[in-house]
């Protein structure tokens, strides 16, 4: 294999619904360039990018597939994402790294939940968008039809450069409003006959290139002149013009193919190597210090690493992008996230499975490496005497969550390394174990997420395992000031136990000065604050301890271990087991005993009687709210907003995006559970939605009853 220099290299992401023919599409590619010498298909299990026995099973994309092709002495690296929501990550690293996101839309169904979910994903991004009307040989394809579709939900950006002459299972010919010639394909694939546009077409496609000159001279002002003083442009002008639109993102162009029989797809390669930026073209990387890292060929060599992978009998394979300069085998270079010596002392363009050593990538090209000691996503290489980090990719939030233990006592570290690895390949899977829950807390995308994160643990981590309602991480705090005390007392031969304890404890308000007196038993009694310790907890809020001790009554050396006891009990909260927060503790009294008091008892004495004050404290309940976004086609905002108020939701406000109607809502985790699978059932799988961590509140009266009933039954129980 030629090594491809920056200008001859262009790398795009294959984006769009399930079943809109994405890697059928990659295949055609791959087959038009010579990559492949057979096309495979899904049905046959043998296509280059699901190549994974999970993908085998589920007949369909689960993770994104790094795949190159050769055409027209250029390289085209193409990311193959996954279609569903649940896999978003293989989408949010494959624009990350991409040049040109290639939107392909199915001839049938036009634009879909998919293309809407993606394409946000791509605006977000700020990359170049091209779309693909495929499957234009079905017997149901209405290319007019979804071309109306398209121009409904992207505006007047849209602009067509090729169209089908007769789609439907006779489908064999294009009008390439670019040349302005139709190119008729042989039946079974190759290259076309480049023939003049027939006169039935001619009206028809003189109307679209104009208004594709329009689209292209509106883009520069030198075009712009051009265009006013010969009345149109040439092709080469035509072609400036479409890149500028692209990388302005003012101009979305519109293609058709049949990649079953690889109609038209010769085309679009051509029109991704004329048409579709450089590396070069696209702006400068951001450090994680805000400084730009060009891509330039004769710059200092670095690489980001956007995805890693474990295979096995291999190993980690780490997926990367030459940001500068150029990359050689056997190359040493620094992570700058570890501070670790690499060696990449294999390099390899990637067609799924397949790789291919290469001597050399220059700056801008994708490729992988093997056998890299501390190396993952999102980690930068550079020479030693560099020291700067590409900013990260943000992946999405998890939105599904559930408990995991397994089946088989003993097995609990083999699992953690499975989670571990799992979650390497895949970073919107995220794995916590909460000392809190007393569970291992996973979530991802959505129910369809886990249960393949299940499979890859159940088939190649051999590990038995069951999944099991996650626990809600409560809060506890209290309302009111509340006294007690509390003696350890033991005597049992010898040097006995004895410490005595009396505290009074009260919510705690920033800003709020230290105490100064109490009502104790009926009467006043002054506070004298001797020491202050201000503890932020990790789990969020505060404690805030005070030694109210004087003369002596305690001595100083116990006054940690009461702290000891009281935050042992902060750490397992008194009404539900967990974590308590906001409180203000002032220890003004007790006793000791010259001989037996020690830091056990009055760490039992404090914990005691921190639990006894806070019961009397007016105690509640708090709950984690979620920030919740959800976009839902207009014809189902009612059972949506139906379903989100039954779940204690409190609506924030509504407003119009991209055709879906946006609802954005408060929502208790409690009643987040599962809501992923709800949702696709409530909108048919047309809706999709966002959640992030908001506020702790106050349960309702009836939830906390519940809660604490169900607490002392479990503790009753064990």
């Amino acid at each position: 294999m030629k090594t491809y220099q920056t200008d001859q290299i262009r790398n795009i992401i294959l984006l769009g619904h399930s079943g809109s023919g994405k890697s059928i599409l990659a295949e055609a590619m791959l087959f038009e360039g010579g990559v492949i010498t057979r096309k495979g298909e899904i049905g046959q299990k043998n296509t280059v990018s699901d190549y994974r026995e999970v993908e085998h099973e589920n007949e369909r994309s689960i993770y994104s597939s790094l795949l190159y092709t050769e055409y027209m002495d250029h390289k085209i690296n193409i990311i193959d994402a996954p279609g569903a929501d649940d896999f978003i990550s293989g989408v949010v690293s494959g624009l990350r790294v991409t040049d040109t996101a290639v939107m392909v839309i199915n001839a049938q169904t036009g634009v879909e939940v998919g293309t809407e979910i993606h394409s946000r994903y791509v605006r977000t991004s700020g990359l170049p968008m091209i779309m693909v009307i495929n499957h234009c040989d079905h017997d149901k394809a209405n290319y007019e039809k979804v071309i109306e579709n398209i121009k409904e939900r992207f505006g007047n950006k849209v602009v067509t450069v090729h169209y089908p002459v007769n789609a439907g299972p006779a489908f064999d010919s294009i009008i390439d409003l670019v040349k302005m010639k139709m190119l008729k394909y042989p039946k079974g694939g190759g290259k076309p006959e480049i023939v003049d546009i027939p006169a039935d077409q001619k009206d028809q496609a003189e109307e679209w290139h104009n208004e594709l000159v329009e689209k292209a001279a509106e883009t520069n002002e030198s075009l712009m002149e051009l265009f006013f003083e010969k009345g149109t442009l040439d092709e080469g002008d035509i072609r400036k013009g479409l890149t500028d639109g692209l990388l302005q993102n003012n101009i979305y162009t519109v293609s058709c193919t049949s990649a079953k029989t690889n109609a038209g797809v010769g085309s679009l390669l051509e029109f991704i190597i004329n048409v579709a930026p450089s590396p070069a073209a696209r702006k400068p990387e951001k450090t994680t210090d805000d400084k730009e890292i060009k891509c330039n060929p004769a710059g200092a060599p670095a690489v980001f690493v956007f995805k890693t992978e474990h295979e096995p009998h291999i190993g980690e394979i780490n997926y990367f992008k030459v940001v500068s300069g150029k990359i050689t085998e056997s190359i040493d270079l620094t992570n700058n996230n570890t501070r670790t010596k690499e060696r990449l002392s294999q390099l390899f363009s990637v067609a799924g499975k397949t790789r291919q050593k290469v001597p050399v990538l220059e700056a801008g090209d994708l490729g992988a490496t093997v056998k890299l000691k501390n190396t993952k996503t999102n980690h930068t290489l550079t020479l030693p005497s560099e020291s700067y980090k590409i900013a990260p990719t943000v992946f999405p939030e998890p939105k599904f969550r559930t408990a995991i233990k397994t089946v088989n006592e003993g097995d609990e570290e083999k699992l953690g390394e499975a989670l571990s690895r799992i979650h390497d390949a895949d970073p919107t899977f995220i794995v916590l174990y909460s000392k809190e829950l007393k569970q291992i807390i996973i979530s991802g995308q959505g129910e369809h997420h886990l249960n393949i994160v299940k499979w890859h643990i159940d088939h190649e981590y051999k590990l038995a395992v069951e999944y099991l309602p996650p626990k809600i991480p409560y809060r506890e705090t209290i309302t009111k000031i509340a006294p007690a005390d509390y003696r350890h007392k033991k005597q049992s031969g010898g040097a006995g136990q004895f410490g005595e304890v009396h505290l009074v404890i009260e919510p705690y308000v920033e800003g709020a000065p230290p105490p100064t007196e109490y009502k104790i038993g009926g009467k006043d009694q002054k506070i004298s604050v001797r020491n202050t310790e201000e503890i932020d907890l990790p789990w969020g809020g505060k404690l805030i301890y005070y030694n109210c001790i004087v003369g002596g009554s305690i001595d100083a050396r116990f006054m940690p271990a009461i702290l000891k006891g009281i935050m042992e009990k902060i750490e397992e909260g008194p009404l539900t087991g967990c974590y308590a927060r906001d409180i203000r503790v002032a220890v003004y009294d007790g006793k000791m005993h010259p001989v037996d008091s020690n830091e056990i008892s009055f760490r039992l004495a404090g914990r005691n009687a921190f639990k006894e004050a806070f019961k009397n404290a007016g105690p509640k309940i708090l709950e984690p709210i979620y920030d919740v976004e959800v976009l839902v086609p207009g014809d189902r905002m009612g059972d949506v907003m139906s379903d989100l108020q039954g779940r204690r939701a409190i609506i924030q406000g509504m407003a119009s995006e991209m055709g879906f109607e946006k609802i954005l809502a408060k929502v208790p985790l409690a009643e987040m559970n599962k809501y992923s699978t709800a949702l696709s059932s409530l909108t048919n799988g047309r809706a999709m939605y966002s959640m992030k961590f908001a506020e702790y509140t106050q349960v309702p009266g009836e939830i906390q009853e519940q809660l604490l009933k169900a607490y002392e039954e479990q503790q009753e129980e064990e």
